[in-house]
């Protein structure tokens, strides 16, 4: 399981359960307004923590697309430097 994946479960169940308290207070059952503030914090919380984790997934994802053919490929140097080894080598070989 991801990290997402349990930020998003967390964010979810915060929701269910500051929407359970909302329908308590609407029926005119306040006795757990205390919790309530909580609940909100932690869903704030969850809530901020699951965006921050996408937009590090997002970011990781473009950074590796973006790192997939960066650069021009140099065939002129690349031949170049191939037969400078090439001339290293015949000379080591005494040839």
């Amino acid at each position: 399981m991801s990290v997402l994946d349990i930020a998003d479960g967390l964010f979810r169940s915060y929701a269910a359960d500051l929407t359970r308290l909302r329908e308590k207070i609407q029926a005119g059952e306040t006795g757990e307004l205390k919790e309530s503030g909580k609940l909100v914090r932690d869903l704030r919380a969850a809530t901020q923590m699951v965006l921050e984790e996408r937009s590090r997934v997002d970011k990781l994802r473009k950074d590796a697309a973006g790192q997939v053919g960066a650069g021009a490929l140099n065939l002129v140097a690349a031949r170049d430097e191939i037969g400078r080894r090439l001339a290293c080598l015949r000379r080591a070989a005494g040839g």
